[in-house]
């Protein structure tokens, strides 16, 4: 897991502050007791604890290795506090806990890994010192302190440690985890809510849009097709016509869709037939010249008899958009795969799967927005009315796509009854 930078900085911060607890807890200390440290070592080592930070924090400012630097002063902090309990007497001592605030950080910097990582060090590095004090190969730092401690006092005084660092990294993974699982759930709902307010702000657009265009436009093209019957024109006035009438209809659409995704109105719900509705929509489709035999539907959309207490509109809407879809994503021809699957929970799945060029991580995080489209000459509506029907529904829409590989789109509908209120 990468460190980020700011991440990196309030680890320099957070041990200022650890450090600096220390040493004013050590003052008051010493006002009220006598022996607690070895008075000149204690303070070297808070000394260089602040020179440390300042390179810490020098080289947070001119480097980008961040992980490594992350790592750099895990290690740097372990020796330090070895040293701490080192001039406090080993197992005599109680500075041991600082391993603690180590195997923390390395959790919440880092990961959960570099917290287990950190605990076998803590645990290697004191019991290290802890041996080699008793062994009599460390010789202690002040004659203060009682060598005579049992072999079992000893062990005892490791075990425990060891078992409070993998504790504490464990109960620290767990929490860490938790956390990083619920920051990418708040970003994923922020997500969710900025969509949501883009398509509040393109309904209103959409709304007074649709009523200043609709009946100027509509007069236009009756016009036209007026003077198209009745006047004898020349082949190149008649594609002109031709032109101005299609490109006509083409923006009635946009303004339909407009109107869908601004104000979709009261809606009339029943029981329908979705794979009917499906089959209808293709039809349409296939009549339209749009899905060509070098398009293969496949499925089981066909053998299924699929019931839904619904708008059979609002289902041919998310038919028809999700197939031009997948038409405008295999340019050259292929699969589409259209599947109604129940998975047994009360609720409906229809899965869409294409064969075509797939998208990019930006296309999939944007593909819900208004007016925006991978496609040329897209008006970046069609995913937009969908999105809206289904969170009508109060369903769920799941994209899953690789460049080259294809699109599979995935709705997940609650199943209704007449007794449910839109």
């Amino acid at each position: 897991m990468a460190v980020e930078k700011k991440n990196l900085f309030w680890f320099i911060i957070i041990r200022l502050i650890v450090v600096t607890s220390i040493l004013v807890s050590s003052i008051i200390i010493r006002f009220s007791t006598s022996g607690f440290l070895p008075e000149h070592a204690f303070y070297y080592l808070i000394i260089l604890a602040y020179l440390l930070s300042g390179v810490y924090f020098v080289l947070y400012l001119g480097g980008r290795f961040y992980n490594l630097q992350a790592y750099f002063q895990i290690c740097g902090d372990l020796l330090l506090i070895t040293a701490f309990v080192y001039i406090s007497g080993g197992a005599n001592g109680s500075l041991y806990f600082l391993y603690v605030f180590s195997i923390i950080t390395a959790s919440i910097i880092i990961s959960g890994r570099a917290a287990y990582l950190t605990a076998a060090l803590s645990a290697i590095l004191f019991g290290l010192l802890i041996d080699g004090l008793y062994f009599r190969i460390i010789p202690y730092f002040s004659s203060d302190y009682p060598a005579d401690l049992s072999f079992g006092s000893v062990l005892f005084t490791i075990f425990i440690a060891w078992g409070v660092f993998f504790v504490i990294a464990l109960l620290m993974n767990s929490l860490t985890e938790n956390l990083r699982r619920t920051a990418e759930k708040l970003r994923l709902a922020q997500k969710e809510l900025d969509i949501k307010e883009r398509l509040a702000a393109a309904g209103q657009v959409a709304a007074n849009l649709a009523h200043e265009i609709r009946n100027p436009l509509a007069a236009v093209a009756g016009s036209v097709q007026v003077l198209k019957s009745e006047l004898r024109l020349t082949n190149d006035q008649k594609n002109l016509m031709n032109i101005i009438l299609r490109e006509s209809e083409r923006a009635s659409q946009s303004i339909e869709q407009f109107l869908d995704l601004a104000s979709p109105g009261k809606q009339v719900f029943s029981s329908i037939n979705l794979s009917e509705v499906l089959k209808e929509t293709l039809t349409v489709l296939k009549a339209g010249g749009e899905l060509d035999s070098q398009y293969d539907v496949a499925g089981n959309y066909q053998s299924s008899q699929v019931r839904y207490y619904g708008n059979a509109n609002q289902f041919k809407q998310i038919f028809w958009n999700l197939t031009k879809n997948a038409i405008k994503a295999m340019p050259r021809g292929g699969t589409l795969t259209i599947d109604f699957v129940s998975n047994g929970k009360r609720e409906l799945a229809i899965r869409f799967a294409d064969t075509g060029r797939g998208m990019s991580q930006e296309s999939r995080q944007r593909l819900f927005e208004p007016f925006y489209s991978s496609f040329e000459n897209g008006r970046g509506l069609g995913m937009a009315v969908v999105r809206r029907i289904v969170d009508d529904y109060e369903g769920k829409i799941q994209v899953s796509s690789e460049v080259d590989r294809g699109t599979t789109i995935l709705i997940t509908l609650p199943l209704r009854n007449r007794n449910h209120r839109s």
